[in-house]
């Protein structure tokens, strides 16, 4: 896997690592990283993506008056 260099700002690294309960803050980033994107995929699955707000949106044929 390909690694990135990332700055962070050190109290944005520490909140991170308080949160991951980590004491390295490169682990404490991937963390919430692969729980951000985990958490994503399983809304995802249980909302629909963008294309399936547009199936919802469509008109509907109105009830004829008569």
């Amino acid at each position: 896997m390909a690694q990135v260099t990332v700055t962070l700002d050190a109290d944005l690294a520490i909140d991170a690592m308080m949160l991951s309960g980590t004491t390295s803050p490169q682990d404490a980033v991937e963390l919430i990283l692969l729980d951000y994107l985990a958490r994503r995929r399983r809304t995802e699955t249980r909302t629909g993506d963008a294309a399936d707000g547009q199936r919802a949106n469509q008109q509907r044929p109105t009830a004829q008056e008569g």
